[in-house]
């Protein structure tokens, strides 16, 4: 969780050291180069997020762009879409690869992920996309090696990830406007996700130190 937090605060950093640097761009002359590209620029971008989804690489500030860009409901569908499609690859990508070459990369995760699916089903899912207490993209390779099948981890992914995705989305789509109230639902939205993720991940950091099973989420 600290080392999601860092990368961000390094991409905003980044950002602002560029925006001194060059410039911030006009983001009226971006959008219409965007709509310039049609329907190609859309299969650009769903084809770089999804790309990011196989790898360890933070996916907010993609979201966040695609909100700046296409604007909310448009970038909710799109980020969505390619979302859905590198879970989909990397769980088939994770089945294909087998367990050692997945236990490398998830480590403990695995287990946990594992067991936390036998007790709770397709709400497993669900509650470590909604909890970010696993890395986004260890659960689409962990997922494909436990008792889930596709449906279940599909429905589960798109439930999840909702909630996030258009806090992600608002942040960029009415970052310009940040007293109007769907910047402030969307930052509520991040502030809480974060915090519950962070608040899961330290009592379970408790239970373990105090030598009690990591029983997962509810450890």
């Amino acid at each position: 969780m600290w080392v999601r937090f860092s990368l961000l605060l390094s991409l905003l950093l980044a950002g602002v050291v560029v925006a001194l640097r060059l410039g911030v761009p006009d983001i009226d002359a971006v959008r219409a180069q965007v709509q310039d590209m049609g329907g190609g620029g859309i299969v650009l971008f769903v084809v770089l997020y999804a790309a990011s989804t196989l790898l360890v690489l933070p996916k907010g500030a993609l979201s966040a762009a695609a909100g700046l860009v296409y604007g909310f409901w448009p970038a909710i569908a799109i980020v969505i879409a390619a979302a859905m499609v590198g879970a989909l690859l990397a769980f088939v990508f994770g089945r294909f690869l087998g367990r050692d070459a997945v236990e490398r990369m998830a480590g403990r995760h695995l287990k946990r992920l594992d067991a936390l699916i036998v007790r709770f089903g397709m709400s497993a899912i669900v509650l470590v996309r909604l909890i970010p207490v696993i890395p986004f993209t260890v659960i689409n390779y962990a997922a494909g090696l436990t008792s889930i099948g596709v449906l279940a981890y599909s429905l589960g992914t798109l439930i999840g990830i909702l909630p996030g995705t258009a806090a992600y989305v608002a942040l960029g789509a009415f970052g310009r406007q940040p007293g109007s109230w769907e910047f402030v639902v969307a930052a509520t939205t991040f502030g809480v996700l974060s915090l519950a993720g962070i608040a899961v991940a330290l009592r379970r950091k408790a239970r373990v130190a105090a030598g009690a099973p990591d029983g997962g989420l509810d450890a």
